[in-house]
């Protein structure tokens, strides 16, 4: 056994890392647990087990699908789980929380039914959904640098709040609690789900999606006053969204509320390319930023290959891995170091990294060099080969 396999990796520390990471996982965890308990409340005012059962199981299945697209989105350049965690369970639970009491404060003033369902309720679920995107840009404004950023931290939020928003509608649907349904139990609750959980389980994310393109716009603005425009505009376009579909049915019955789901299946759609294309942006600047970083000394060019592209970054990690399991972690430490170094210094050189900018690349780039003796990637790889 060599020595660099006996030796212990050195620990992966943070010097610049911002307090109340504890405090966040610890509120997360108990956010969650009541988030379940509120799933199986509302599900349970279904009447029967029955019902309730079949509540949550319908919120359940769109999030897999819906969830593993966010995580694509957010492949290369992964923000830490515990904040993508945190944005999912403030939709669910802190976002519920805010928008049920002010939806019954405005219904109490005397807001009609149809006003409530369809101005009353955008404006408060979107402000709802929306002050988790400003408080992270306020606390913790490197979890926002994009607009790509912003589109996966608030459609977290927003798959959060439609999952637990949902609950209610199947458990209400299996009840019959509108007299307007001509069904109830299972048939009117399946109906229900073919609607909001096939047919429509991006909605939620499409409204949030304004706030989130707001956001990653207004984090690379300097000056205060375009950073909230920006904001105040996005968290419009949201309520305009969202009210366009709640009203469309309150308005133009069936007809209105097909000509909405168009207008707006087409508004996603395009977010849907416009996504995937910032996605696809992503690879080029790690490549970009990574010959820079090795050209200036700071990483060996040979290493970039095994750093950028996934499929590359996978037989690094197998080759390593013959190595023994320390070797396989110190590869796979590495791979995220670099990302986060690589964007670290385009933020630099583009000049919106921040006054820590430079300080927090350094730091990163420090916690790759106490690596390097533990690193085993292949063979360098021909020139001009990626």
């Amino acid at each position: 056994m060599t020595t660099t396999q006996t030796l212990a990796l050195p620990p992966d520390v943070d010097p610049l890392r911002q307090r109340g990471r504890t405090v966040l996982v610890v509120l997360v965890w108990i956010a969650g647990v009541l988030g379940a308990a509120g799933a199986v409340f509302f599900a349970s005012t279904s009447g029967s087990v029955a019902g309730a059962s079949l509540a949550i199981v319908y919120a359940l299945i769109p999030l897999p699908f819906v969830l593993w697209g966010y995580w694509w989105l957010d492949r290369v350049e992964p923000e830490p789980f515990r904040y993508t965690a945190a944005a999912f369970v403030w939709g669910a639970v802190i976002a519920v929380a805010i928008a049920l009491p002010l939806e019954i404060g405005m219904s109490r003033l005397g807001m009609s039914e149809d006003w409530l369902i369809a101005i009353g309720a955008p404006v408060a679920e979107e402000f709802a959904k929306g002050l988790f995107l400003v408080l992270t840009l306020l606390r913790l404004r490197r979890i926002i640098d994009g607009v790509l950023d912003g589109l996966v931290v608030s459609g977290l939020v927003a798959i959060g709040f439609a999952a637990m928003e949902n609950v209610g509608y199947y458990a209400a649907s299996y009840l019959g609690l509108d007299d307007t349904m001509l069904y109830t139990g299972p048939e009117m609750a399946t109906a229900t789900f073919i609607v909001r959980g096939l047919f429509s389980p991006f909605a939620h994310p499409l409204f949030t999606s304004a706030i989130g393109i707001a956001m990653g716009l207004a984090a690379r603005r300097s000056s205060r006053l375009a950073r909230w425009a920006l904001i105040a505009l996005g968290y419009v376009v949201s309520v305009g969204l969202h009210a366009l579909w709640n009203g469309s049915i309150v308005v133009g019955g069936g007809v209105g509320f097909l000509l909405a789901y168009l207008v707006l299946a087409l508004l996603l759609l395009g977010l849907l390319i416009t996504a995937i294309v910032l996605r696809l942006r992503q690879t080029t600047v790690l490549h970009r930023s990574l010959t820079d970083i090795a050209q200036r000394g700071w990483i060996h060019p040979a290493e970039i290959p095994w750093l950028v592209r996934f499929s590359r970054r996978r037989e690094a990690r197998r080759f390593a891995k013959v190595h023994g399991p320390q070797a396989l972690e110190a590869v796979e430490r590495y791979q995220r170091l670099a990302t986060e170094a690589a964007f670290l210094h385009d933020a630099v050189m583009l000049g919106h990294g921040g006054p820590q900018g430079p300080d927090r690349t350094f730091a990163v780039l420090d916690r790759m060099w106490q690596l390097r003796p533990y690193l085993r990637f292949p063979p360098a790889l021909p020139p001009g080969v990626r």
